[in-house]
């Protein structure tokens, strides 16, 4: 069990909201590049049509994406992103309202229209993005209701960059007394750990993949001991290091213990999204169960669920696993 009893009853999920279409096609051409994240890029020749094997229109976006989660975890959310006075911000609503999500508090933009991505999957579930951020990527900070949040978890996503919309939301989370976890995108980590650890240390559970927890430190993603002892004493409760097919680490900061779970086996179809999904199911996790090892297990099944499908929605879990259910997922201490 962690340290800390605070009871909580809601959370608030905030950062983006688009409308993606997922494009699948085996004709897109492998080549290696030493510089891709991966190794290698994704091509096709200019001037040509190419045969798509699918395509799928899904919403998307870090805070909506885990709004879901939290909602079909039985937990009233809330959902806070910026979207466009347009069809596609329509259906983001809608999309959030079926799975009953508070959508009060989204905002509109009436001069951006509402982000898009198009997601390009290569046969092997790797993907490029092609964003267009929109009106995601003007959050008003300041128009939040903070006081309406007393006692809230709220789950933060990437908000693009916007460093005054990042320092405003933390200082009033941690205003209200209420909960953060945090999955910074690369806009934010990009800031450095000198400037971030202050946010860092306001943070309850900090969420990151070991690339950027490593580009963070300032060191190779194989430090991985070095990694956990420059940020696993910042955040109050756990720090989260997913690592893709490797599987996923958490740090119990209140009692210097670090977890393992090896990735679910399942055939990889889409990775879009995968973050979301494990950082908001370990957080649900926290919040109904207390347990950093069930939390780990419940982020790995709806990770699961999302890379064995098309779309960032299509595959997170129906209803929070039982524990009976997480419990025979294997967690052990890390060897680091």
């Amino acid at each position: 069990m962690l340290g800390f009893t605070f009871s909580q009853t809601k959370v608030c999920t905030i950062g983006s909201g688009t409308r993606d279409v997922f494009i699948k096609s085996t004709h897109f051409e492998k080549q290696k590049d030493p510089s891709s994240p991966t190794g290698f890029d994704a091509c096709f020749p200019l001037g040509s049509k190419i045969n798509l094997d699918n395509v799928i229109f899904e919403t998307g976006g870090g805070a909506t994406n885990a709004a879901v989660t939290f909602a079909r975890s039985g937990i009233k959310t809330s959902c806070i992103c910026r979207v466009g006075d347009d069809d596609n911000g329509k259906t983001i609503k809608k999309v959030l309202n079926n799975d009953k999500v508070q959508t009060d508090y989204i905002q509109t933009d009436h001069n951006a229209q509402t982000g898009y991505s198009v997601i390009l999957l290569s046969g092997t579930g790797q993907r490029s993005i092609l964003v267009y951020r929109g009106a995601s990527r003007s959050i008003n900070a300041q128009t939040i209701p903070w006081s309406k949040f007393s006692k809230t978890w709220f789950y933060l996503t990437s908000l693009g960059g916007n460093r005054s919309a990042l320092k405003t939301i933390i200082n009033n989370v941690n205003k209200q007394n209420c909960k953060l976890a945090w999955n910074p995108g690369n806009a934010e980590l990009a800031q450095g750990l000198d400037k971030l650890q202050l946010y860092f240390k306001q943070t309850d559970i900090l969420i990151m993949n070991r690339e950027e927890a490593a580009s963070v430190c300032g060191c190779k993603p194989t430090l991985l001991k070095k990694i956990f002892n420059t940020l696993g004493k910042l955040p109050r409760i756990a720090l989260v290091i997913t690592d893709g097919p490797k599987g996923a680490y958490a740090h119990d900061c209140p009692n210097n213990k670090t977890y393992y779970t090896k990735a679910l086996p399942g055939k990889r179809i889409n990775t879009t999204g995968a973050g979301d999904a494990f950082g908001s199911a370990f957080t649900a996790s926290i919040i109904k169960t207390n347990d950093i090892k069930l939390a780990l297990a419940a982020g790995s099944i709806n990770s699961l669920g999302v890379i064995t499908n098309m779309g960032a929605k299509a595959g997170l879990f129906k209803e929070f696993p039982g524990i009976k259910k997480l419990s025979r997922i294997k967690i052990s201490l890390a060897k680091l």
